[in-house]
């Protein structure tokens, strides 16, 4: 249940983040389209720093995690302290959090009017 609740607060906290930034680029994205981006593009480029994001914070959890893995160690039953399966399972379910995350505020800056928000 905690685990599950974290995932939640993960996508929230990631897609806020992503949303806030897709708002605040918007007249950049703009003017990539209206240069002759296509929507992929754009896409591409924004869902690519949120795997930037996701490869830098795995990075630093996963050796954060096995570096406390002895403070932790008396707390675990059933599994151990320094599970690979448990570190990858974990890892991927991040992953698909933050690329959907990202994903959504992606496809929305794909479909931005570069003239109406030129115009503004």
């Amino acid at each position: 249940a905690f685990g599950g609740l974290a995932l939640l607060l993960a996508l929230l906290g990631v897609y806020g983040v992503m949303s806030y930034s897709v708002t605040q680029r918007r007249r950049e994205m703009a003017v990539r389209l209206a240069l002759g981006a296509q929507r992929r593009d754009i896409m591409g480029l924004l869902t690519g720093e949120g795997l930037r994001f996701v490869i830098a914070g795995q990075v630093l959890g996963v050796v954060g995690a096995l570096a406390l893995t002895r403070l932790v160690e008396g707390l675990l039953f059933g599994v151990s302290s320094r599970d690979l399966t448990v570190f990858a399972l974990a890892s991927v379910a991040l992953a698909s959090i933050v690329m959907l995350a990202s994903y959504i505020p992606a496809r929305r800056a794909g479909r931005v009017q570069p003239v109406e928000v030129l115009k503004e």
